[in-house]
C-alpha cells in the first residue's frame, strides 16, 4: 500500500518540527549557560586575588565602571585601565580618560572599536607595562568572548569579574544571538596570529 505524499509531507514537517525545537532549545540552554551565567571564578576568588590593574572594557560603562572602581577602591589593583571609544555606551569611561593623566588611570584606544580591537589594545598596553595579572570588568554576556580575544592576544592572567545588565526577554535574545555568531567567528578566525 502506497502512503499518500500529503501523509508523507506532514510525517517530513513534524519530524523537522521536532528537530528544529530540539535544537534551539539546546541552543537557548547553551546560551544561558555560556552567556548568562558564564563560567567565570566565584567572587571570593576574586577577593583573594592581587591585580596589577583592573581593566573595563569599553561598552555600557554605566553599568560596567562602578564595579571595576570599586576593585580598584577595595585594593585589589592599583591601576584602572579603560578602553576609550568615544560611543554613547561609554560616556562615563571616556569623561575619566579625559580628565589630566593621572598614575592610577591608564586608557587605552581599540583600533577598530571592537572587542577584537581592545584585545590587541589592551595587549600592547599589557607589554608596555609588564602586567602579570589583571581583572577584567564586562558584561557577564560578553565575558566569554572577551576573555577569548584578550587571551588570542595576551599571555597576562586574566580573571574575569562580570557585571549584570537589565535586560528584557527580546534583549537576551538578540544578546544570545550576536554573541553565538561572534563568539563563532572569535574561535574561526583568531584575534591575534601571535600573543603581543
Amino acid at each position: 500500500m502506497r502512503i499518500p505524499p500529503t501523509r508523507v509531507l506532514w510525517r517530513w514537517l513534524q519530524r523537522s518540527t521536532a528537530v528544529l525545537v530540539a535544537l534551539t532549545c539546546v541552543w537557548l540552554l547553551s546560551c544561558y549557560s555560556l552567556f548568562i551565567n558564564p563560567p567565570v571564578y566565584g567572587p571570593d576568588y576574586v577577593a583573594s586575588v592581587d591585580a596589577d590593574a583592573v581593566v573595563v572594557l569599553g561598552g555600557d560603562s554605566s553599568e560596567r565602571l562602578p564595579l571595576a572602581e570599586e576593585l580598584v577602591a577595595a585594593g585589589h589593583a592599583p591601576v584602572l585601565a579603560i578602553s576609550r571609544t568615544d560611543t554613547p555606551g561609554n560616556v562615563d569611561a571616556d569623561r575619566l580618560c579625559r580628565r589630566p593623566a593621572h598614575i592610577s588611570r591608564a586608557c587605552f584606544e581599540p583600533d577598530p572599536l571592537t572587542t577584537r580591537g581592545e584585545a590587541r589594545a589592551f595587549a600592547r598596553l599589557a607589554a608596555d607595562r609588564n602586567w602579570d595579572t589583571v581583572l577584567v570588568v564586562t558584561s557577564d554576556y560578553h565575558a566569554l568572548r572577551a576573555f577569548t580575544n584578550l587571551r588570542q592576544c595576551s599571555d597576562t592572567r586574566m580573571v574575569m569579574v562580570p557585571s549584570t545588565p537589565d535586560h528584557g526577554l527580546v534583549g537576551w535574545l538578540s544578546r544570545f544571538v550576536e554573541e553565538t555568531a561572534a563568539l563563532a567567528a572569535t574561535h574561526l578566525r583568531p584575534v591575534c596570529a601571535n600573543q603581543i
